[in-house]
């Protein structure tokens, strides 16, 4: 049994006295961000500049924080550059079609006995090497690409950007600071995703069956008033044996982002009206 768990078990039973019959229906509940990640660098740098603070909305693949990155900038023109060089490749080509022409004259001359099959497979010769040496510079721009390519790539991971829309919950690091890569690192930002919410219930065993996904509840937040239609989205198959509950968790669309995370509600079961059971609280046991 998780902490929170334990702590508002006991608080629900010391207000139902127990576990007698009761009318359990709306149950204590718990609006919560949908989920919260903290913003690290996949590379080591220093930090140019983070574009948002604390209590900011932001959209998803939207650049959060920007590192130094002048050297990158400078491999990317470089490579942008070798990457659109084609003179070498004209080159081959022309050399390929005079060698080629060549030795069709070549050919031709000596089907008519006017020169030696010797200057014939010179020209022949002088034909393969002229296709090889093309060969070799389509290749190279090729290879002068991918590098363009891969320097554009590790620009890219000097961006830090949102994975989702959401809001910033704190800001850790800023301009100055050496942002570590690797997950025991100092974080630079922490954000919240408030669109959906998760909102987390726990149900006695009495509801098991009769609550089951997709199926929806009435959400009424702590204080702030108003009730909001939510959607089961995970019941659990595994129950706490101690005190014989299980965990449901439901999904508030949330779109205009009017509700805060970290809000106590209450949650009302159309299906669970009128149950005769033990009256529970929130849990963050639905994972």
């Amino acid at each position: 049994m998780t902490p929170l768990r334990s702590r508002l078990t006991c608080a629900v039973f010391a207000l139902a006295g127990g576990a007698g019959p009761a009318l359990a229906n709306p149950y204590d509940c718990l609006i919560e961000a949908n989920q919260t990640v903290e913003l690290r660098s996949p590379v080591e740098g220093l930090i140019h500049s983070v574009l948002v603070k604390r209590g900011d909305r932001v959209q998803a693949g939207q650049v959060l924080v920007q590192l130094d990155s002048s050297v990158e900038q400078s491999s990317v023109e470089l490579a942008r550059y070798r990457s659109q060089v084609g003179g070498r490749l004209q080159s081959a080509r022309n050399r390929m079609e005079y060698a080629t022409k060549k030795f069709e004259r070549s050919q031709e001359l000596h089907s008519k006995d006017f020169v030696a099959a010797q200057a014939r497979d010179e020209a022949q010769a002088e034909k393969l090497l002229a296709e090889s040496a093309y060969k070799e510079a389509q290749e190279e721009l090729e290879v002068a690409r991918l590098e363009f390519r891969q320097a554009s790539e590790a620009l890219s991971r000097r961006s830090l950007r949102s994975p989702f829309e959401g809001v910033v919950v704190d800001r850790l690091l800023n301009p100055g600071d050496l942002a570590e890569s690797g997950t025991g690192r100092k974080p630079i930002l922490k954000l919240a995703q408030v669109k959906p919410l998760r909102v987390e219930v726990v149900l006695p065993i009495e509801a098991y069956g009769k609550v089951k996904r997709l199926s929806t509840a009435e959400i009424t937040p702590e204080a702030l008033g108003g009730s909001y239609t939510a959607n089961v989205t995970i019941v659990d198959s595994v129950f706490d044996a101690a005190s014989g509950t299980f965990g449901v968790r439901l999904e508030l669309p949330n779109s205009a982002s009017t509700l805060p995370a970290g809000v106590r509600c209450r949650a009302d079961f159309p299906a669970l009206r009128g149950l005769k059971g033990r009256a529970v609280p929130l849990s963050g046991s639905a994972r």
